[in-house]
């Protein structure tokens, strides 16, 4: 139980109504600020404007997943009004309150560092991640399926990365039917791809390796789907990239050749919010536990 337990929670989408809901369910004092356009009411929750004081005896600030843009407006797709988070909200924090997030951009690193407080990027954690990745997988599925003209089983699919995403995107493609390829960097991922029964071939060969393939699937945040290896890839290759904005394809030249390219960024909040809601709403009430624990044993 949080019972007792302080918690502001600031704007976000429909996976904040779950963490809501979980954290209500505990006992745990939640006032929520970013929610004024919801149509259905919060049960548990108490609705506030937002202005500095609201950020006093807090024990937990809970952030969106992208936690807040560069200049530190907060994300509310429930409100019209604007949450722009700045030190003299920060300042008003106990020192022993943690601000949790998805991932934080440097505007909020620095912010949290200033007033000495500690931060907490969920999906940085790999239980979070790799509970994610299945509606990852599964989004990504869906919208293979609704830009092809061919069935997936039977498909050469090839999976860039061989991380949380990338494995369990890649044992989804293979369920399916699809001939897998996957892009590897360490020769330890080659080998274990490999024993998992995909096709493993090192990034460095990119460029060689797309020339037959149906569907690429990017999962790593840096440019690796350059114009030179989309220069190789057959017309009717189509490119998903579920990497983190601003993804990993150069997708001007990707439309300039008439390649169907596509950022799939977010997609557990888009495709299942309510079971990434979850996901994220059983982290946080681990670590606040534990947080809370600590500060007893104090």
């Amino acid at each position: 139980m949080l019972t007792g337990v302080q918690v502001l929670l600031l704007g976000g989408d429909a996976r904040q109504l779950e963490v809501i809901r979980k954290l209500s369910e505990l006992d745990a004092n939640v006032t929520v600020c970013g929610f004024d356009g919801l149509h259905s009411p919060l049960d548990g929750a108490v609705h506030a404007e937002f202005d500095e004081q609201l950020f006093e005896d807090v024990d937990a600030l809970l952030l969106p997943a992208v936690g807040t843009d560069e200049v530190g407006v907060v994300p509310a797709i429930f409100s019209d009004r604007k949450l722009k988070l700045t030190d003299a909200h920060l300042a008003r924090l106990p020192k022993h309150c943690t601000v949790y997030t998805g991932i934080a951009k440097p505007y909020l690193r620095d912010l949290c560092s200033t007033q000495g407080l500690k931060l907490v990027e969920l999906f940085d954690r790999d239980d979070v991640a790799i509970y994610n990745s299945i509606p990852t997988a599964e989004g990504a599925v869906m919208m293979a399926i609704q830009n092809t003209d061919i069935t997936l089983h039977g498909s050469s699919s090839m999976v860039l990365g061989f991380g949380r995403t990338g494995i369990t995107l890649a044992r989804t493609l293979r369920g399916l039917g699809a001939y897998v390829l996957m892009g590897v960097h360490r020769s330890e991922h080659f080998a274990r791809a490999k024993e998992m029964g995909f096709e493993p071939f090192y990034t460095d060969r990119l460029q060689q390796a797309v020339g037959n393939i149906d569907l690429l699937f990017n999962t790593i945040p840096t440019m690796i789907v350059t114009a030179q290896v989309i220069a190789n890839l057959p017309p009717r290759a189509v490119i998903i990239d579920l990497a983190s904005k601003p993804g990993g394809t150069d997708f001007r030249f990707a439309e300039k050749r008439g390649i169907k390219a596509l950022l799939a960024s977010s997609l557990p909040g888009i495709v299942a919010p309510k079971t990434a809601g979850r996901i994220i709403a059983d982290c946080l009430v681990q670590l606040i536990s534990e947080d809370m624990t600590i500060r007893g044993n104090d």
